[in-house]
């Protein structure tokens, strides 16, 4: 093994190296991307659920749907006339006892734009004391299609 060891002259100093030496600096990067790729995923914690995937559908009108109105002042309406909230679960309760071939009854629900919520509530409270599984809302479409 041989060894060229050169003395430093005095003219030499202008030919001192002055590149960064990035050696260390991509190292200690790579050491970072790790120890944020192990501790992200446990200090992320997420609930893992399915989301709902959604598709706009035209709903398809069928007999034994029902279609509840709630207008701008708080009134429910029932097959077009006007009930309570007692009322409307009594009948509710009605149309699921006289299921007939499994078929159970969908609520649709058409509230008015300015309405508080608290009467639409009122309204999904009842279906779900009736044993109503579907309860949706009818709504205008978007103008433009989107």
């Amino acid at each position: 093994m041989a060894m060229d060891v050169q003395q430093a002259l005095e003219d030499d100093k202008a030919e001192l190296n002055t590149e960064i030496n990035t050696t260390p600096l991509v190292d200690v990067m790579l050491v970072m991307l790790v120890i944020f790729l192990l501790t992200i995923p446990v200090v992320v914690q997420n609930v893992n659920v399915n989301l709902p995937n959604y598709r706009n559908i035209v709903t398809e009108t069928k007999p034994e749907n029902i279609v509840i109105a709630v207008d701008r002042d708080e009134n429910i309406y029932f097959d077009n006339q006007p009930v309570d909230v007692s009322t409307l679960r009594a009948r509710l309760s009605d149309r699921m006892k006289a299921v007939t071939n499994g078929i159970y009854p969908e609520v649709h629900i058409r509230a008015d734009k300015a309405v508080r919520f608290e009467a639409v509530g009122r309204v999904i409270l009842a279906c779900q004391l009736s044993g109503i599984q579907k309860v949706g809302f009818i709504t205008l479409p978007v103008a433009g299609g989107i």
